[in-house]
Protein backbone atom coordinates (compact mmCIF):
# COMPACT_ATOMS: atom_id res chain seq x y z
CA UNK A 1 0.00 0.00 0.00
CA UNK A 2 1.42 3.75 -0.42
CA UNK A 3 2.63 5.87 1.87
CA UNK A 4 1.70 9.59 2.74
CA UNK A 5 4.43 9.98 4.72
CA UNK A 6 7.35 11.36 2.93
CA UNK A 7 10.80 10.03 4.19
CA UNK A 8 13.64 12.39 5.16
CA UNK A 9 16.26 10.76 3.52
CA UNK A 10 14.20 10.22 0.30
CA UNK A 11 16.41 11.70 -2.66
CA UNK A 12 13.67 12.83 -5.41
CA UNK A 13 16.90 13.69 -7.89
CA UNK A 14 18.71 10.43 -7.51
CA UNK A 15 15.52 8.74 -8.88
CA UNK A 16 14.99 11.39 -11.14
CA UNK A 17 18.56 10.89 -12.71
CA UNK A 18 18.60 7.16 -12.26
CA UNK A 19 15.52 7.69 -14.66
CA UNK A 20 17.12 9.48 -17.36
CA UNK A 21 20.38 6.93 -17.20
CA UNK A 22 17.44 4.21 -17.98
CA UNK A 23 16.09 5.65 -20.86
CA UNK A 24 19.50 6.95 -22.38
CA UNK A 25 20.48 3.58 -22.29
CA UNK A 26 17.03 2.55 -24.05
CA UNK A 27 17.50 5.13 -26.57
CA UNK A 28 21.37 3.95 -27.10
CA UNK A 29 20.14 0.35 -27.88
CA UNK A 30 17.19 1.37 -30.21
CA UNK A 31 20.20 2.49 -32.34
CA UNK A 32 20.81 -0.89 -33.71
CA UNK A 33 16.77 -0.88 -34.51
CA UNK A 34 17.98 1.77 -37.71
CA UNK A 35 17.97 -0.81 -40.48
CA UNK A 36 16.63 -2.49 -42.75
CA UNK A 37 12.94 -2.69 -41.79
CA UNK A 38 13.24 0.63 -40.71
CA UNK A 39 14.23 1.25 -44.74
CA UNK A 40 11.94 -0.78 -45.59
CA UNK A 41 9.10 0.84 -43.29
CA UNK A 42 10.00 4.39 -44.77
CA UNK A 43 9.55 2.91 -48.56
CA UNK A 44 6.22 1.10 -47.73
CA UNK A 45 4.94 4.76 -46.08
CA UNK A 46 6.79 6.98 -48.59
CA UNK A 47 4.99 4.95 -51.70
CA UNK A 48 1.69 5.15 -49.67
CA UNK A 49 -1.43 5.97 -51.82
CA UNK A 50 -3.95 6.67 -49.00
CA UNK A 51 -3.63 7.77 -45.73
CA UNK A 52 -1.57 6.08 -42.33
CA UNK A 53 -3.55 4.23 -39.93
CA UNK A 54 -2.03 4.42 -36.38
CA UNK A 55 -3.07 2.30 -33.70
CA UNK A 56 -2.21 1.18 -30.24
CA UNK A 57 -4.27 0.43 -26.52
CA UNK A 58 -2.97 2.29 -23.27
CA UNK A 59 0.01 4.17 -23.67
CA UNK A 60 1.22 3.04 -26.56
CA UNK A 61 -2.24 4.20 -28.09
CA UNK A 62 -0.86 7.80 -26.23
CA UNK A 63 2.37 7.25 -28.67
CA UNK A 64 0.04 5.92 -31.55
CA UNK A 65 -2.13 9.57 -31.13
CA UNK A 66 1.03 11.84 -31.16
CA UNK A 67 3.02 9.78 -33.70
CA UNK A 68 -0.22 10.37 -36.15
CA UNK A 69 -0.50 13.74 -35.47
CA UNK A 70 3.44 14.33 -35.92
CA UNK A 71 3.00 13.05 -39.47
CA UNK A 72 0.08 14.28 -40.59
CA UNK A 73 1.84 17.83 -39.62
CA UNK A 74 5.10 16.83 -41.52
CA UNK A 75 3.36 15.68 -45.02
CA UNK A 76 2.31 12.17 -44.42
CA UNK A 77 -1.47 12.27 -44.00
CA UNK A 78 -2.26 9.88 -41.04
CA UNK A 79 -4.67 9.59 -38.59
CA UNK A 80 -5.22 7.32 -35.10
CA UNK A 81 -7.96 4.89 -34.54
CA UNK A 82 -8.81 3.11 -31.19
CA UNK A 83 -8.06 -0.39 -32.25
CA UNK A 84 -10.78 -1.94 -29.96
CA UNK A 85 -13.72 0.28 -31.28
CA UNK A 86 -11.66 -0.75 -35.22
CA UNK A 87 -13.46 -3.93 -33.95
CA UNK A 88 -16.27 -2.44 -33.89
CA UNK A 89 -17.27 -0.29 -36.90
CA UNK A 90 -13.80 1.67 -37.01
CA UNK A 91 -12.04 0.05 -39.22
CA UNK A 92 -14.35 1.39 -42.36
CA UNK A 93 -12.53 3.80 -42.04
CA UNK A 94 -9.73 2.28 -43.53
CA UNK A 95 -9.14 1.33 -47.21
CA UNK A 96 -6.87 -0.78 -48.93
CA UNK A 97 -5.08 2.33 -50.31
CA UNK A 98 -4.00 3.26 -46.42
CA UNK A 99 -1.63 1.15 -44.32
CA UNK A 100 -1.79 0.99 -40.70
CA UNK A 101 0.80 0.92 -38.29
CA UNK A 102 0.22 -0.85 -34.97
CA UNK A 103 2.58 -0.25 -31.59
CA UNK A 104 2.66 -2.88 -28.60
CA UNK A 105 5.47 -3.21 -26.55
CA UNK A 106 4.24 -6.59 -25.38
CA UNK A 107 3.36 -7.77 -29.05
CA UNK A 108 0.38 -9.01 -27.28
CA UNK A 109 -2.36 -6.72 -27.64
CA UNK A 110 -5.19 -8.89 -27.91
CA UNK A 111 -7.48 -5.68 -29.23
CA UNK A 112 -5.00 -5.50 -32.79
CA UNK A 113 -4.06 -9.35 -32.83
CA UNK A 114 -7.85 -9.41 -34.03
CA UNK A 115 -7.44 -7.32 -36.71
CA UNK A 116 -4.81 -9.10 -38.42
CA UNK A 117 -6.90 -11.61 -40.37
CA UNK A 118 -9.27 -8.43 -41.60
CA UNK A 119 -6.77 -6.66 -42.36
CA UNK A 120 -5.00 -9.38 -44.55
CA UNK A 121 -8.48 -10.20 -45.94
CA UNK A 122 -8.69 -6.25 -47.02
CA UNK A 123 -5.50 -6.56 -48.32
CA UNK A 124 -4.58 -3.57 -46.10
CA UNK A 125 -0.32 -3.85 -45.34
CA UNK A 126 0.46 -3.19 -41.73
CA UNK A 127 4.02 -2.42 -39.83
CA UNK A 128 4.27 -3.58 -36.35
CA UNK A 129 6.13 -1.65 -33.86
CA UNK A 130 7.19 -3.55 -30.79
CA UNK A 131 9.53 -4.62 -28.07
CA UNK A 132 9.65 -8.69 -28.65
CA UNK A 133 10.08 -9.67 -31.94
CA UNK A 134 9.01 -13.11 -30.92
CA UNK A 135 6.09 -11.96 -29.96
CA UNK A 136 2.74 -13.30 -32.46
CA UNK A 137 2.51 -9.27 -33.60
CA UNK A 138 6.62 -9.47 -34.51
CA UNK A 139 6.10 -12.92 -35.87
CA UNK A 140 2.75 -12.09 -37.98
CA UNK A 141 4.37 -8.77 -39.05
CA UNK A 142 4.48 -7.54 -42.64
CA UNK A 143 6.91 -5.34 -41.72
CA UNK A 144 8.15 -5.28 -37.97
CA UNK A 145 10.08 -2.40 -36.33
CA UNK A 146 11.61 -3.87 -33.05
CA UNK A 147 11.72 -1.25 -30.02
CA UNK A 148 13.10 -3.57 -27.71
CA UNK A 149 14.69 -1.77 -24.56
CA UNK A 150 16.62 -3.46 -21.84
CA UNK A 151 14.07 -2.19 -18.94
CA UNK A 152 11.90 -0.08 -17.72
CA UNK A 153 12.47 2.80 -15.42
CA UNK A 154 9.74 2.10 -13.26
CA UNK A 155 11.13 -0.31 -10.60
CA UNK A 156 8.58 -2.68 -10.77
CA UNK A 157 8.69 -2.95 -14.18
CA UNK A 158 5.43 -2.61 -14.99
CA UNK A 159 4.79 1.24 -15.79
CA UNK A 160 5.41 1.67 -19.53
CA UNK A 161 8.26 3.89 -19.41
CA UNK A 162 11.60 3.80 -21.17
CA UNK A 163 9.71 1.89 -23.65
CA UNK A 164 7.26 4.54 -24.64
CA UNK A 165 10.00 6.55 -25.09
CA UNK A 166 11.33 4.61 -27.76
CA UNK A 167 8.19 3.81 -29.50
CA UNK A 168 8.22 7.84 -29.49
CA UNK A 169 11.72 8.24 -31.02
CA UNK A 170 11.15 5.35 -33.34
CA UNK A 171 8.37 7.00 -34.63
CA UNK A 172 10.03 10.31 -34.77
CA UNK A 173 12.68 8.96 -36.72
CA UNK A 174 10.32 7.62 -39.64
CA UNK A 175 8.55 10.86 -39.51
CA UNK A 176 11.65 13.19 -39.99
CA UNK A 177 12.99 10.28 -42.66
CA UNK A 178 9.84 10.61 -44.49
CA UNK A 179 9.56 14.45 -44.26
CA UNK A 180 13.59 14.91 -45.91
CA UNK A 181 12.65 12.29 -48.39
CA UNK A 182 9.86 14.52 -49.61
CA UNK A 183 11.52 17.97 -49.54
CA UNK A 184 8.94 19.07 -47.28
CA UNK A 185 9.81 23.14 -46.68
CA UNK A 186 9.44 25.43 -44.18
CA UNK A 187 6.14 26.56 -46.42
CA UNK A 188 4.16 23.13 -45.96
CA UNK A 189 5.09 23.39 -42.22
CA UNK A 190 2.95 26.51 -42.29
CA UNK A 191 -0.01 25.59 -44.60
CA UNK A 192 -0.69 22.54 -41.87
CA UNK A 193 0.11 25.14 -38.66
CA UNK A 194 -1.90 28.09 -40.02
CA UNK A 195 -3.17 28.67 -36.77
CA UNK A 196 0.20 29.20 -35.33
CA UNK A 197 2.77 31.64 -35.25
CA UNK A 198 5.19 30.38 -38.50
CA UNK A 199 1.52 30.06 -40.22
CA UNK A 200 0.98 33.38 -39.82
CA UNK A 201 4.47 35.03 -40.42
CA UNK A 202 4.38 32.58 -43.93
CA UNK A 203 1.07 32.57 -45.20
CA UNK A 204 -0.71 36.11 -43.84
CA UNK A 205 -0.12 38.86 -46.61
CA UNK A 206 -0.47 42.45 -46.34
CA UNK A 207 -3.84 42.40 -48.30
CA UNK A 208 -5.17 40.10 -45.68
CA UNK A 209 -4.61 43.04 -42.87
CA UNK A 210 -4.88 46.11 -44.72
CA UNK A 211 -7.55 49.16 -44.60
CA UNK A 212 -9.09 49.33 -47.85
CA UNK A 213 -12.01 51.49 -49.35
CA UNK A 214 -13.77 54.18 -46.97
CA UNK A 215 -10.91 52.86 -44.06
CA UNK A 216 -8.47 54.88 -45.68
CA UNK A 217 -7.18 57.95 -44.49
CA UNK A 218 -7.33 59.88 -48.23
CA UNK A 219 -6.68 63.84 -48.90
CA UNK A 220 -7.02 65.33 -52.14
CA UNK A 221 -3.64 67.53 -53.31
CA UNK A 222 -5.87 70.66 -53.02
CA UNK A 223 -6.78 70.06 -49.38
CA UNK A 224 -5.69 72.43 -46.84
CA UNK A 225 -3.36 71.19 -44.19
CA UNK A 226 -5.70 71.56 -41.64
CA UNK A 227 -8.43 69.04 -43.63
CA UNK A 228 -5.65 66.80 -44.03
CA UNK A 229 -5.51 66.72 -40.01
CA UNK A 230 -9.11 66.14 -39.23
CA UNK A 231 -8.73 63.14 -42.05
CA UNK A 232 -5.48 62.28 -39.63
CA UNK A 233 -8.14 62.39 -36.35
CA UNK A 234 -10.96 60.71 -38.04
CA UNK A 235 -9.64 57.37 -39.67
CA UNK A 236 -6.73 57.08 -36.43
CA UNK A 237 -3.91 55.51 -38.46
CA UNK A 238 -1.71 58.58 -37.79
CA UNK A 239 -1.02 59.65 -41.67
CA UNK A 240 -3.03 60.16 -44.43
CA UNK A 241 -2.54 59.61 -48.15
CA UNK A 242 -2.55 62.38 -50.67
CA UNK A 243 -4.56 61.44 -54.22
CA UNK A 244 -5.89 62.69 -57.12
CA UNK A 245 -9.58 61.50 -57.58
CA UNK A 246 -8.37 58.16 -59.18
CA UNK A 247 -6.57 57.14 -56.45
CA UNK A 248 -3.14 57.62 -58.10
CA UNK A 249 -0.37 58.44 -54.92
CA UNK A 250 0.62 61.73 -54.74
CA UNK A 251 2.41 61.65 -51.34
CA UNK A 252 1.98 61.19 -47.13
CA UNK A 253 1.86 63.04 -44.40
CA UNK A 254 2.32 61.52 -41.49
CA UNK A 255 2.49 62.20 -37.66
CA UNK A 256 6.00 62.77 -37.94
CA UNK A 257 5.64 64.92 -40.80
CA UNK A 258 3.31 66.97 -38.50
CA UNK A 259 6.14 67.73 -35.90
CA UNK A 260 8.31 69.13 -38.87
CA UNK A 261 5.98 71.56 -39.85
CA UNK A 262 5.38 72.81 -36.44
CA UNK A 263 9.21 73.65 -36.46
CA UNK A 264 8.61 75.55 -39.13
CA UNK A 265 6.01 78.03 -38.72
CA UNK A 266 3.41 77.25 -40.98
CA UNK A 267 0.16 78.86 -40.80
CA UNK A 268 -2.36 75.46 -40.17
CA UNK A 269 -5.51 77.36 -42.16
CA UNK A 270 -3.71 78.71 -45.17
CA UNK A 271 -1.48 76.00 -46.26
CA UNK A 272 -1.73 73.44 -49.02
CA UNK A 273 -1.15 69.96 -48.13
CA UNK A 274 0.54 69.18 -51.05
CA UNK A 275 3.20 71.79 -50.22
CA UNK A 276 4.11 70.04 -46.74
CA UNK A 277 3.47 66.00 -48.01
CA UNK A 278 6.46 63.81 -48.33
CA UNK A 279 6.32 63.24 -52.15
CA UNK A 280 6.03 59.62 -53.06
CA UNK A 281 5.80 56.98 -49.95
CA UNK A 282 7.08 53.69 -48.73
CA UNK A 283 4.58 51.45 -50.90
CA UNK A 284 4.32 47.42 -51.53
CA UNK A 285 2.64 45.24 -53.44
CA UNK A 286 -0.48 43.39 -51.89
CA UNK A 287 0.97 39.72 -51.92
CA UNK A 288 4.27 41.02 -49.85
CA UNK A 289 3.77 38.62 -46.66
CA UNK A 290 2.88 40.51 -43.62
CA UNK A 291 6.31 39.73 -41.88
CA UNK A 292 8.44 41.40 -44.77
CA UNK A 293 6.37 44.07 -44.72
CA UNK A 294 7.22 44.36 -41.18
CA UNK A 295 11.02 43.97 -41.55
CA UNK A 296 10.66 46.74 -43.97
CA UNK A 297 9.04 48.78 -41.63
CA UNK A 298 11.56 48.27 -38.78
CA UNK A 299 14.52 48.84 -41.63
CA UNK A 300 13.42 52.22 -42.47
CA UNK A 301 11.92 53.16 -39.38
CA UNK A 302 8.14 54.26 -40.15
CA UNK A 303 4.86 52.61 -38.84
CA UNK A 304 2.70 52.56 -41.85
CA UNK A 305 3.25 51.10 -45.64
CA UNK A 306 0.90 51.99 -48.63
CA UNK A 307 -0.44 48.99 -50.29
CA UNK A 308 -0.35 49.51 -53.64
CA UNK A 309 -0.80 48.40 -57.79
CA UNK A 310 2.03 50.31 -59.63
CA UNK A 311 1.13 54.02 -58.03
CA UNK A 312 -2.60 53.25 -57.68
CA UNK A 313 -3.33 52.96 -54.12
CA UNK A 314 -5.58 50.10 -52.54
CA UNK A 315 -4.56 50.16 -49.13
CA UNK A 316 -2.85 50.96 -45.96
CA UNK A 317 -1.23 48.97 -43.54
CA UNK A 318 -0.06 50.22 -40.01
CA UNK A 319 2.31 48.65 -37.67
CA UNK A 320 -0.30 48.15 -34.86
CA UNK A 321 -2.44 46.40 -37.69
CA UNK A 322 1.00 43.83 -37.50
CA UNK A 323 0.53 43.64 -34.29
CA UNK A 324 -2.63 42.65 -33.84
CA UNK A 325 -2.78 39.94 -36.33
CA UNK A 326 0.36 38.21 -33.88
CA UNK A 327 3.09 39.06 -36.64
CA UNK A 328 5.09 40.99 -33.91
Amino acid sequence: MSQNKLSTSFDFIAVGKQVLAIEREGLAQLDQYINDDFHRSCEALFHCNGKVVVMGMGKSGHIGRKLAATFASTGTPAFFVHPGEASHGDLGMVSSQDIVIALSNSGESREVLALIPVLKRLRIPFIFMTGKPDSTMGKAAEIHLCVHVPEEACPLGLAPTASTTAALVMGDALAVALLRARGFTVADFALSHPGGELGRKLLLRVSDIMHNGKDIPLTSRSASLREALLEITRKNLGMTVICDAQNVIAGIFTDGDLRRVFDMGIDFNRARIADVMTPGGVRVAPDMLAVEALNLMQARNITSLLIAQGDYLIGVVHMHDMLRAGVI
